[in-house]
């Protein structure tokens, strides 16, 4: 068989076998993606005793491709409410990876420091036990700087390949047992990550006001500041029996009724100085005008502001309200519109079919995938993961890699959300499918390319100290950290499970809690801490070395 016919072949029985496994539960508990490791861990020892033998550049490329699809696609998904969430609880998040990986580093020296581990070993069981491939690469680098010998070289990939699959497995039973001892429901969790998400933007209200105010009588809507751009849209009038749109120049009358949103407060405010709330809704039915949710897919006006479309004027409709990422926003006049914001538009039907044109309304250009984009943003984030960080001490430069440099590239993007005509929105359905394929790309190819190694290692009876070691320093870190993140700080079960994977660096985690329930809690956690907890698991290795060599 061909070579390349052959290593696909090989993994595409061993991802169909790892995904069945990982669909396997007991008492509700499963490996998830996890199960293709452990598929690609047999495939590998199975194909070994066959003599048959995969193209390493060949693997290695897949591996490093499938990783790069799955952080990128999460950094694009995320990337809107990333930088928010980093605002509001990066640096407690933040502060909990720091926890965990110092205490696995701190453990890691303990281990060496009594002899219980040589220096060569307890880096590969850092590296495995904490599942960051980089770490590895850093640890077969710094050993190299410091002139290690043959000997030493070969030990970290062994015990990096022992204790990897504790490391995907005790990650996913800190989860579950955080779960288990504080008695937590996902679902109930997840809703409440989305109420507490909304509460953060006040939810928008409509009221129905009549002009009681004697001394409003001939100002133009324009010249009332809660009605100017302070978070309250007028969007229908009432004026002698005819139902039309507002502009900032309609000069108001007593009796007048004005149809307004916004949040509750601002609404209370403009009651206050209108005068009363009309006795009857101020509804478009019977009338000519009309409301519609039209979709921005037109690259032409991302970017722009409300105002500087001048909708109102131009074509006599008004923006009530805007939809985006699920979150409803009080259409300012100074918010700048981005792909896929759903617009609540109200107008004569003409002139809603004429804006619909403007912002492009096309259903069907959510569901394309611009492929231009893609793969500009993927060799974005290869060439900054490539560049090399020189820190004062350190025997050899640090680099973001392959996972940290894709990820923070489509962080970025994500939140500019365009580029002049590239947009960086990608529809979720392939945005899930391609995070899904890298994932298990990159597992399967790690279980194939140590499962020789592993039955071997384990048979000789050397790897088993390596392995107890490692599910000490795997599940220290994660237990303590998980007990402070909920029995201390409080914090959401979901947003506990991103921050444990992510500082641990492991995509399977995070697949495992996106699995659990649909939130995008887990994301979120998980790509506030991946920076930093990537950073200190490279630097990890190097620490130890200069500590201990």
């Amino acid at each position: 068989m061909p070579p390349i016919a052959r290593v696909v072949l090989m993994l595409g029985l061993v991802s169909a076998a790892g995904v069945a496994l990982g669909h396997i539960r007991i008492r509700g508990v499963g490996l998830g993606i996890g199960g293709v490791l452990f598929s690609g861990i047999a495939g590998g020892h199975i194909a070994k005793q066959a003599g048959v033998a995969f193209n390493p550049e060949m693997m290695d490329f897949i591996r490093d491709f499938g990783l790069i699809l799955f952080v990128y696609t999460i950094g694009i998904q995320v990337g809107p409410g990333f930088f928010a969430a980093l605002r509001r609880t990066g640096l407690a998040l933040n502060g909990l990876a720091l926890l965990m990986v110092g205490s696995s580093i701190l453990l890691t020296a303990a281990l060496v420091s009594s002899g219980a581990l040589s220096l060569g070993s307890s880096l590969g069981v850092f590296a495995g036990a904490v599942t960051n491939a980089p770490a590895l690469a850093a640890t077969q680098q710094v050993l190299t700087e410091v002139g290690a010998g043959a000997g030493v070289m070969a030990l970290p990939g062994l015990a990096f390949a022992v204790t990897y699959p504790f490391g995907i497995a005790g990650n996913l039973l800190s989860m579950a047992a955080v779960r288990i001892l504080f008695r937590i429901d996902p679902e109930a969790e997840a809703a409440r990550f989305e109420e507490c998400r909304r509460a953060e933007v006040s939810t928008l209200e409509t009221m129905d006001l009549a002009v009681r105010n004697p001394e409003l009588e001939g100002r133009p809507l324009g010249s009332i500041d809660l009605l100017c751009g302070q978070g309250v849209v007028a969007s229908r009038l009432l004026c002698d029996g005819k139902l039309c749109v507002p502009h900032d120049g309609t000069c108001l009358k007593l009796g007048d009724v004005l149809h307004v949103v916004g949040p509750r407060p601002k609404l209370e405010q403009v009651r206050a100085l209108l005068g009363q709330e009309f006795d009857r809704p101020l509804t478009t039915k019977g009338t000519d005008l009309k409301w519609e949710r039209i979709v921005v897919t037109n690259n032409a006006v991302l970017g722009k502001s409300i105002a500087a479309l001048n909708l109102q004027d131009a074509y006599d409709v008004v923006v009530s309200r805007v939809n985006r990422s699920g979150v409803e926003l009080v259409p300012t006049p100074a918010l700048k519109l981005q792909f896929g914001d759903i617009l609540t538009v109200i107008g004569r039907p003409d002139s809603l079919a004429a804006v619909g044109q403007i912002f492009g309304n096309s259903t069907r250009k959510l569901q394309q995938v611009e492929m231009i984009p893609i793969f500009l943003g993927i060799a974005l984030g290869a060439a900054l993961g490539a560049i090399p960080i020189f820190l004062p001490g350190m025997p050899a430069p640090l680099r973001l890699g392959l996972a940290g440099g894709p990820l923070i590239v489509a962080l970025i993007l994500g939140r500019i959300g365009h580029v002049g005509p590239l947009v960086w929105f990608m529809p979720p359905a392939a945005n899930l499918a391609l995070r899904e394929i890298g994932i298990i790309l990159f597992l399967a190819v790690l279980g194939i390319a140590s499962g020789d190694r592993f039955v071997a290692t384990l048979a000789s009876g050397a790897g088993w100290p390596w392995m107890m070691w490692g599910v000490l320093v795997t599940l220290v870190p994660l237990l303590l950290t998980g007990l402070v993140a909920r029995g201390l700080m409080k914090l959401n079960f979901l947003t506990i499970c991103g921050v444990l994977a992510g500082a641990q660096t492991n995509p399977p985690g995070l697949a495992y809690a996106n699995a659990l329930v649909a939130s995008e809690a887990p994301a979120l956690a998980y790509a506030t801490v991946y920076p930093l907890a990537m950073c200190l698991r490279i630097l990890g290795p190097q620490i130890l070395v200069l500590l201990l060599w």
